[in-house]
């Protein structure tokens, strides 16, 4: 099956692996015999998608990034590993859709004419100030 991240990007569940490990954190007895969390592992360099996508990926993903390219999500969010599972592929199809997003260059702008002349403004009134300290001359 294919998870669609973009009309272009869509990702195999060959490259998505789960392990379900137990949860940290209390919860009593349900958390000591369940494995309820689930770890996430995708394979973001086998994956079918442009460079410049892959990268800003890599960089989303931060410290959740291995060295062999693999992007790993922890969820234990809720009781369920199924709710749980659905969790870990839908944060990972979120952090892939604003990867996908193209980021807006910024374009430079000029100052206006009124900030121009508002500069200068203040330049001579601070000329005219450090003028006012000047110690008077004795006419020479």
């Amino acid at each position: 099956m294919k998870h669609y991240v973009t009309r272009t990007i869509a990702i195999d569940d060959d490259l998505i692996s789960f392990d379900f490990v137990r949860a940290s954190g209390p919860g009593g007895q349900n958390v000591n015999k369940v494995s309820s969390a689930v770890e996430l592992r995708f394979a973001s360099n086998a994956a079918d998608m442009p460079e410049a996508v892959r990268g800003r990926l890599h960089r989303l993903a931060g410290s959740r990034l291995a060295q062999d390219g693999t992007i790993v999500i922890k969820a234990q969010r809720f009781r369920s590993q199924e709710r749980n599972r659905e969790d870990a592929l839908e944060r990972l199809l979120a952090m892939m859709r604003e990867a996908a997003i193209l980021p807006v260059a910024r374009r430079p702008t000029r100052p206006t004419l009124g900030s121009k002349q508002r500069r200068l403004d203040s330049k001579k009134a601070a000329k005219t100030i450090k003028q006012g300290r000047r110690p008077v001359g004795d006419g020479d």
